[in-house]
């Protein structure tokens, strides 16, 4: 929130954002919309007026092709053990990925890397972030039997 420096003095004009993420497209839709309503009737309350500029591409929801998640997890599967994958959770992210995932046909996973011994445990965000190179030829075979198993299909 940005609406000036001087403490003793009301600004002329604030401006404010934020982010605001669904697990549909649908309900991005809807927030926009309800986003753009409440601003505009909040402002009018007290006599002020808002203008809602939203980015021209909001982020949609990230959603796998059942076809491709299924040739992925059974790669997976052979390659790791049926022990070793399991399904990621829902998340409020903003994925570039599904913009992707709009035109054609995708999948996105991931390839767990926590190793506590090397100090491999922090999230991607995290300053302490650390990639364990020793999975990395797992992911590179993962990546070429997902490709192999789809042109086999």
């Amino acid at each position: 929130m940005n609406g000036g420096e001087a403490h003793d003095v009301l600004p002329e004009s604030v401006t404010f954002g934020g982010t605001f993420r669904s697990m549909t497209t649908e309900g991005i839709d809807y927030l926009r919309q309800r986003i753009q309503e409440v601003v505009v009737s909040q402002a009018a309350v007290h006599r002020c007026t808002a203008i809602v500029k939203f980015m021209d591409r909001a982020y949609v929801s990230t959603t796998n092709d059942d076809n491709l998640y299924n040739i992925a997890r059974t790669v997976a599967a052979g390659l790791l053990g049926e022990a070793n994958v399991h399904p990621f959770p829902r998340l409020m992210g903003a994925e570039d990925f599904s913009f992707y995932s709009q035109r054609m046909s995708a999948a996105l996973f991931t390839i767990g890397i926590r190793n506590e011994s090397l100090g491999s445990i922090h999230t991607t965000h995290s300053p302490y972030f650390m990639v364990d190179e020793e999975v990395l030829p797992i992911g590179a075979a993962f990546h070429a039997g997902v490709a192999l198993a789809y042109l086999e299909r």
